[in-house]
């Protein structure tokens, strides 16, 4: 999947800019070229004049011209890239680190729990399992935010919801929100899957995915049928500024996407 020089950037084109929440927006971009990226592989993004950022993209994977990148208002760059409009000019490089691992995966009941941004890695995984669903014998969704304000992709729930199992849960319920209120582990008690038997992908907030897989082991789910794709400040992509150094293993290279039994012990796994 990597391209011949990782340090080159391709230019892109905003296309299209999508408000998600207040503070979350999506980035429809054109690329100069097409890009190969598969799924829970993360690109550099740059913003001119301003710098790069680690994003995963949220479209479906492959090779194409077109891809989507959702960020979140967090900082300098990020900030600037939210004033962003049409036609203004980015530049990716890219793809890094491993995805999701769709040979295990495959002919296995998945449980998917997803918390706030963490649903923009895995809307791209989702987009992979829809349409591969023959591979898959059963999948429950699970998603968490904050407010129903906060919630990504509101406009295509409906439209997943016919194809697997997936519910949604917030910390603090609007009068207008019908579905569950709590936190996202709230819902482990209604899934359709074997939790014995499934494998389970975590993304999300470090803190949701610490106390989700320690609730999934309680639950009999082993660490080696948890994956989990971890948050760190990935700055060249390659391994050599080791900014995202967590314990012996380097975040842009051997992740963002782990098996838990492999980080679990690791003293600085969620920070």
């Amino acid at each position: 999947m990597s391209r011949v020089n990782p340090y080159e950037p391709i230019k892109a084109v905003i296309r299209e800019v999508i408000e998600e929440t207040p503070t979350i927006k999506t980035f429809r971009l054109e690329l100069d070229e097409p890009m190969e990226f598969a799924t829970g592989q993360f690109i550099q993004l740059t913003v001119p004049g301003v710098g790069e950022c680690p994003f995963t993209p949220s479209s479906k994977p492959g090779k194409s011209r077109n891809m989507d990148v959702t960020v979140m208002k967090v900082g300098t760059a990020t900030e600037v890239l939210h004033r962003k409009t049409s036609g203004d000019m980015l530049a990716v490089r890219g793809p890094y680190g491993n995805g999701f691992p769709l040979d295990f995966l495959k002919n296995k009941e998945l449980l998917i729990v997803g918390g706030g941004c963490g649903m923009a890695p895995l809307r791209s995984l989702l987009y992979e399992i829809i349409e591969n669903k023959q591979d898959y014998p059963s999948v429950s969704f699970l998603y968490g935010c904050r407010t129903p304000e906060d919630i990504l992709y509101k406009g295509s729930f409906p439209e997943w919801k016919k194809e697997i199992d997936f519910e949604r849960t917030v910390d603090k319920a609007s009068e207008e929100w019908k579905e569950s209120e709590g936190v996202v582990t709230k819902l482990f008690e209604n899934v359709k899957v074997n939790l014995k038997k499934c494998v389970a992908v975590i993304v999300g907030p470090p803190v949701m995915m610490k106390f989700a897989t320690m609730e999934l082991e309680k639950k009999g789910v082993s660490d080696d049928r948890i994956i989990v794709s971890l948050e760190k400040n990935m700055t060249c992509g390659f391994g050599k500024c080791r900014h995202c150094l967590c314990g012996p293993y380097y975040v842009c290279k051997d992740g963002p996407v782990f098996f838990y039994k492999d980080v679990k012990d690791l003293p600085d796994v969620w920070d």
